[in-house]
């Protein structure tokens, strides 16, 4: 049985009396560990997807199957509970607090769940071991995204769900950030999904699900996947 299911989805918005189509009977399964690269154009329904996987959204009608657990039937309090335990968020604007340090802003999200990771050893493992007591106004933007990297990491989620982890990045730290995330699937065993437009970096991934109009036009198997170090973009 795949780690997850996505069965047939379908999401409406209605805007007064107009009705938007953000996903129409959306298909597609991922296994566990597989790091899985999202793309499509704007509008094409990748992040309301991705906002469904992490139970921040609801789907309209359909199905949503998570390490056997069918997520679209939990009720509020239930959702928030997979939120809290089993997702890990990757935001583009990283959302850290900005009176907390980087150690204080990972223990933030440890505190929330109930098999976290040791602090300290996550930002090690990130890079950030001497800059554990700096605030995000003394970070670069590639160091504040590996803080809000490592918050993710640090709840030791099932599903590490990522939103443009790049997009507000220079190419090099984009690709150190890429780099990060490719290694913690691999050495943690941690299913993940990342949404970009940037189409040159599938090559990353285990599996490539191509969106388009609200569905899952295309889904590519990745046998060999590429080292982050050997992709140019």
């Amino acid at each position: 049985m795949p780690y997850i299911e996505f069965i047939k989805v379908n999401k409406q918005y209605k805007m007064g009396e107009v009705t938007i189509n953000a996903l129409t009977d959306t298909s597609f399964e991922i296994e566990k560990g597989e790091l899985i690269v999202i793309v499509g154009p704007s509008g094409a329904g990748k992040t309301t997807t991705l906002n469904i996987l992490g139970g921040m959204d609801t789907a309209t009608s359909g199905k949503v199957i998570v390490d056997g657990k069918e997520i679209t039937n939990l009720k509020n309090k239930e959702l928030t509970k997979y939120r809290r335990e089993d997702v890990g968020f990757v935001f583009q604007f990283y959302n850290l607090v900005q009176n907390l340090t980087a150690k204080e802003n990972v223990e933030l999200a440890t505190q929330i769940c109930k098999d976290s990771l040791d602090v300290l050893t996550i930002l090690k493992k990130v890079g950030l071991a001497n800059k554990k007591d700096n605030f995000p106004s003394q970070l670069s933007g590639g160091e504040q995204q590996r803080v809000a990297i490592a918050r993710a990491i640090a709840k030791n989620p099932k599903l590490l769900l990522c939103d443009e982890p790049t997009g507000a990045l220079d190419y090099k730290t984009g690709k150190q950030i890429l780099k990060l995330l490719q290694e913690t699937c691999r050495k943690e065993k941690m299913t993940v999904v990342i949404i970009t437009h940037n189409t040159a970096i599938t090559p990353m991934a285990d599996k490539i699900i191509h969106f388009k109009n609200g569905q899952a036009e295309k889904i590519e198997l990745n046998k060999k996947p590429a080292s982050i170090d050997t992709i140019e973009w």
